[in-house]
């Protein structure tokens, strides 16, 4: 039977752990009360903390017993962040407290699949709930007070949070139109080409398309490790520029990790891969003075990626998908990857793009199942879009 598992550090918050667990049992759900405190429960418990503190790497000894709260904290994340993911009758989760409690319960909540419910009451959800939400889809919620004893506003505070969870697990959402999704991503500059590709594909699939941020390219990664992609279009891979060279929108060093674990069908390209990011003029580093930079508007300035930076890029992304075993095929634009990296444009460098090209078909060994084309077109052209589905097609269908 599928349970709400609600949780909380039962030695700092037991009143009202205790309280949402009792209210959200009063709707009739079936409740599991969870402990990953690092002291003793004041309050009754369905799982005790030493039980989730034993699914750390090094036992329960690693997190409970020692007199240092923050590594305490940080052991209890990852005994957590374990536990949960080996739990088969989850139907939504819960989570109250403060800075410490915040932190160890998100942690296991990021590694949950994406539509599984997930709130989290907290003094910290009116800050930057960014270390704690990341790519997940966990709703904060501010407990308003602190956390020290109940009182009448925490109560509907509690009350409430209760009754949405339990709505949530008694109503989830109806499956998906049947139709396979697929990951694509986006930046201005690449517009016009993943706009063809998703009107091109549309009938057949449901195109999810995210914006090359960052955190785009990390929800597009975190659905397909949640089985929730049939495949990829990774149109514009520029995150990867301000990863290696101190951008704001940076992928992390798992870009592409997806892919390979997954095996999906990848189609790959060289998008805005012509570009690292920066906030206005003022925040560029110092080291970059004299550089090639456009400005995009007056808080986004994009600075030219050099042949040495596209050389480095180029092996970067090879090497990750040389980790490839699922299909994959990688197309290179010979005229031009972005907007700005056109004839007359600001960002027109052939040279610095044919290092880039060489540098991504030496490194990602082609072999049956990991192709490299190039294509006499710029990226944003309508028969490169073209090509791109295609080549998906072909590789959807081994």
């Amino acid at each position: 039977m599928k349970r709400i598992y609600v949780v909380g550090t039962a030695d700092t918050k037991g009143e009202e752990f205790a309280f949402l667990a009792d209210a959200i049992a009063a709707t009739g759900a079936n409740v599991c009360r969870v402990d990953v405190g690092t002291r003793d429960a004041t309050v009754a418990v369905d799982i005790a903390a030493k039980e989730v503190a034993g699914h750390h790497p090094r036992g329960h000894s690693a997190v409970l017993g020692g007199d240092d709260r923050g590594a305490a904290v940080a052991g209890m994340g990852v005994a957590f962040t374990r536990f949960i993911q080996s739990r088969n009758d989850i139907s939504a989760v819960i989570g109250i407290g403060g800075g410490g409690g915040t932190s160890i319960i998100t942690s296991g909540m990021r590694a949950l699949p994406l539509g599984l419910p997930k709130i989290m009451v907290s003094t910290l959800a009116s800050g930057d709930t960014a270390p704690y939400v990341d790519v997940s889809d966990i709703i904060m919620m501010p407990s308003v007070t602190d956390m020290a004893g109940l009182n009448r506003l925490s109560r509907v505070v509690l009350h409430n949070a209760a009754q949405a969870i339990a709505g949530m697990a008694a109503s989830p959402a109806p499956p998906p139109d049947g139709k396979p999704s697929i990951g694509l991503t986006m930046f201005g500059v690449t517009t016009p080409c993943v706009t063809a590709i998703a009107d091109q594909l549309r009938t057949a699939y449901d195109c999810m398309v995210f914006h090359a941020t960052g955190t785009g390219g990390r929800s597009m990664e975190k659905l397909a490790d949640s089985g929730l992609l049939s495949g990829v279009i990774d149109i514009t891979t520029t995150e990867v520029c301000d990863l290696l060279f101190g951008g704001v929108l940076p992928a992390t060093q798992d870009r592409f990790g997806a892919i390979a674990r997954g095996k999906l069908p990848y189609v790959g390209s060289v998008g805005a891969l012509d570009m690292v990011n920066f906030w206005a003029p003022s925040t560029i580093p110092g080291r970059y003075r004299g550089r090639l930079f456009y400005e995009h508007n007056p808080n986004v300035t994009l600075m030219r990626t050099t042949a040495q930076e596209c050389r480095a890029i180029g092996e970067w992304i090879g090497a990750k998908l040389a980790l490839c075993d699922g299909p994959v095929h990688f197309l290179i634009p010979e005229k031009g990857v972005s907007a700005l990296d056109i004839e007359g444009g600001a960002f027109f460098d052939p040279q610095a793009d044919a290092v880039l090209f060489e540098a991504i078909e030496r490194t990602i060994r082609p072999n049956a199942n990991r192709r490299v084309t190039r294509l006499p077109l710029h990226i944003n052209d309508p028969e490169f879009a073209k090509a791109a589905v295609a080549a998906f097609l072909d590789i959807a269908r081994l």
